[in-house]
């Protein structure tokens, strides 16, 4: 059992020993923390699920999991679900967990969304609120979000899992899992030696998209995955997942609600593996909604997306498949992507 002596909370359903204060629930220990933090506030989280919809609004707030795969903190809603208003969650309000504070940092613990997508799938119950249905988040850098740190994490979920939509982020050798863009966003986010699971939909012969940013023109960096690995559940049949596609959020603007043309999406894959589930043309479309209220689709030429000495089963020499020279890809090393933050 990890020692809680050096933790300034535990979170625990037994009698603790250590003299640190403990609380019975995540909530009640990040309420306890200072408003203001100065320096790191770290919470110990022992083994147990822990069922709470939690949003981080305070800096410097550390998690520290007493196991990777048993201190699970995990919600159920999906974005097609009301919330206490009688409002769908959508996208932007359903995830487990929501960081809108700096200095974040989560390690050695699991991150989930329960719904039970697949259910859903098979026999559909929840439905679809405009935009709003089985989108379920695990975690959302949300605004207010920086220099975000996870090491040794599991995120878990099916549909937009991982939603890192502001700030810079750093996610070292954590495996996020997923089907329908489960990593997805406008923040800049690195993901060094990190596995990207994909997870099986039954009846769906394009299984899903892993990476989806939503990066704005201006910004250089976006989704950034370092000799990561690409695997799969074993039901995910070969050629039936593409390394993702570019998303254009819809917003309102002076002239109506419609697609975002300022969002021009980039995403880069660099020394990573790939499964055979990678399908050979890598990229898909987007569709996004035009002033008019029609829907076209953002092709992947329009966006950034591209790769640098791919290798496995999944690699494949496609003339969609662009990819950088050694010194493009070299302006996406961690370092460029996090500028004055180095954890």
């Amino acid at each position: 059992m990890r020692d809680a002596s050096r933790f300034d909370a535990v979170v625990t359903r037994t009698p603790d020993q250590s003299g640190v204060p403990a609380f019975d629930t995540v909530a009640a220990a990040l309420a306890a923390a200072p408003a203001h933090g100065g320096v790191p506030y770290r919470i110990l989280v022992r083994r147990g699920r822990w069922h709470e919809k939690l949003v981080i609004d305070k800096p410097n707030i550390h998690l520290v999991g007493e196991d990777r795969t048993e201190s699970i903190l995990t919600h159920d809603t999906a974005a097609g679900q009301l919330d206490p208003d009688g409002k769908p969650w959508g996208t932007w309000g359903c995830a487990s967990m929501i960081v809108k504070a700096p200095d974040f940092s989560a390690r050695n613990l699991t991150i989930e969304n329960a719904f039970d997508y697949v259910g859903n799938l098979l026999q559909p119950k929840l439905e679809a609120i405009g935009s709003n249905g089985p989108q379920a988040v695990a975690l959302m850098l949300a605004e207010g979000a920086d220099r975000t740190l996870l090491e040794e994490v599991e995120l878990v979920g099916h549909q937009d899992t991982l939603f890192v939509d502001a700030g810079r982020s750093l996610f070292r050798r954590c495996r996020v899992q997923g089907s329908v863009d489960f990593v997805f966003g406008a923040g800049q986010a690195v993901f060094e030696q990190c596995e990207l699971r994909s997870r099986f939909r039954p009846g769906k012969p394009r299984q899903g998209y892993v990476a989806v940013p939503s990066t704005l023109a201006a910004r250089e960096h976006g989704l950034t995955f370092h000799r990561c690995r690409l695997t799969r559940e074993p039901e995910v049949p070969d050629a039936s997942v593409v390394l993702g596609r570019a998303w254009r959020p819809t917003r309102e603007f002076p002239d109506g609600r419609y697609g975002d043309p300022d969002a021009v999406g980039l995403a880069v894959y660099l020394e990573c593996w790939m499964d055979a589930h990678i399908a050979p043309e890598g990229w898909d479309e987007m569709n996004y909604a035009t002033r008019d209220g029609t829907r076209v689709p953002l092709q992947p030429s329009e966006a950034r997306l591209f790769e640098y000495r791919s290798s496995g089963p999944g690699a494949h020499a496609d003339p969609r498949r662009r990819t950088l020279n050694a010194a493009e890809a070299a302006r996406h090393a961690t370092r460029a992507v996090l500028g004055d933050w180095t954890p």
